[in-house]
């Protein structure tokens, strides 16, 4: 995005900004969909969870998206965005039956994740098709914090857990329509992915009523130049080949699913925020901006690396800076970082801005939630306002103590 265009929108709609390029969106979607174009049937279902409002959703109904969901409330979303059941999947995580039992009400694909309530709803709702969530064991990621398939994690059901599945399927007579994995985010090594795949096709083999498989994602996006990602198309070309080939084995075709959120929004955001003060220590500048972790808390939480350059002054002499935030935690962006020389008022961005960042904000230190532009064919259009005060006080009840 143009310097001149960022700077435009931070004082037409304020800072701290989250700003998402909708052309960007669609060339990521366009992009896994070309890469995977020899399968049969391919369907697309973003994760709401990475950025989920609801402007985003309607650019997605629009390019005939399905939709990943973890909880009854994205559900709604999704349903609010104009999908209808069919298209959206569900796909939680330690929750109740009764939240399940209100999703599965609103026809909706139903994922489950573990023996317990596998068991439960086979009993109650056997005429209802499932798919379950396999844990492959394996690590698909560099980083333990945000790889969800490996040994250790809550995740799914152990592969090792088959026989049992088996078992309730056979007791409830229930119907299991997809077997899901999602071995998590930033995946490095194509090979390590495909062996996960490898898995759950020799579990697909039990099932013989299927009509999906979904791989989930974790593809993995640039965050500075030079770093690793995924080859989307040299994954397509392998798994489709290989994707293909257990269709015949199998003798159907069945749907090949994928779940992602990163890689379809990530790069497509950015975060701007204005520098309150420039602090000098004994062996420290550090750039203090008018934001922290209640709205960019990436960094902080899952170690990850947002690129920062100065988006007032990009062409001025390069020095080492922190970018640290106005929160009373330690909330450092960045050490150390090589920037472009940084003034009382500049406008700095946050690249890599669209996934797991306004999604994951807060109101710690009674701050105000940012707001929200997506430009989209030329345009720019505010899709979320700046909280106010009045927004933290919404569902508070004042009592009176007098």
């Amino acid at each position: 995005m143009d310097n001149q265009l960022l700077i435009a929108l931070s004082e037409k709609y304020g800072s701290p900004l989250y700003v998402y390029d909708a052309g960007k969106i669609i060339s990521q979607y366009n992009r896994l969909m070309n890469a995977f174009s020899e399968v049969k049937n391919l369907k697309l279902n973003y994760a709401v969870k990475a950025n989920s409002n609801i402007s985003i959703l309607k650019l997605f109904k629009k390019l005939n998206s399905g939709i990943d969901t973890v909880s009854i409330q994205e559900v709604q979303l999704a349903l609010k965005a104009g999908f209808t059941p069919e298209n959206i999947i569900f796909t939680p995580n330690g929750v109740s039956l009764n939240e399940i039992e209100e999703v599965a009400k609103l026809g909706v694909q139903i994922n489950i994740d573990n023996i317990s309530i596998l068991e439960q709803f086979g009993h109650h709702y056997p005429n209802i098709p499932v798919c379950i969530r396999i844990n492959p064991h394996i690590m698909a990621g560099g980083n333990h914090k945000i790889s969800v398939g490996h040994i250790d994690s809550k995740f799914g059901i152990s592969i090792h857990q088959i026989p049992l599945i088996k078992r309730v399927v056979e007791n409830t007579g229930m119907r299991i329509n997809g077997i899901h994995t999602h071995t998590g985010s930033d995946i490095l090594d194509i090979d390590v992915f495909l062996a996960a795949t490898e898995i759950i096709f020799n579990v697909a083999k039990d099932f013989i009523n299927l009509d999906f498989i979904d791989l989930g994602s974790g593809f993995k996006v640039p965050y500075k130049e030079g770093d690793i990602s995924t080859n989307i198309e040299e994954l397509g070309e392998r798994l489709t080949s290989r994707f293909n080939e257990f269709c015949k084995d199998y003798g159907k075709d069945l749907t090949l699913m994928f779940e992602p959120g990163k890689f379809l929004v990530s790069e497509a955001g950015c975060f701007l925020a204005k520098v309150n003060v420039v602090k000098q220590t004994t062996s420290t500048v550090f750039a203090s901006v008018d934001s922290g972790f209640n709205h960019l808390s990436r960094p902080m939480i899952y170690d990850a690396y947002h690129h920062i350059y100065n988006v007032s002054n990009p062409e001025g002499r390069e020095r080492y800076y922190s970018i640290v935030g106005y929160i009373c935690e330690t909330d450092t962006f960045g050490t150390n970082r090589r920037i472009s020389e940084i003034r009382e008022g500049d406008v700095l961005c946050f690249k890599n801005a669209g996934a797991y960042c306004f999604s994951m904000a807060s109101n710690y230190n009674s701050r105000f939630k940012p707001a929200e532009v997506l430009l989209y064919e030329g345009k720019d259009y505010l899709i979320r306002k700046q909280e106010d005060f009045q927004d933290l006080l919404k569902n508070q009840v004042i009592i009176d103590l007098e």
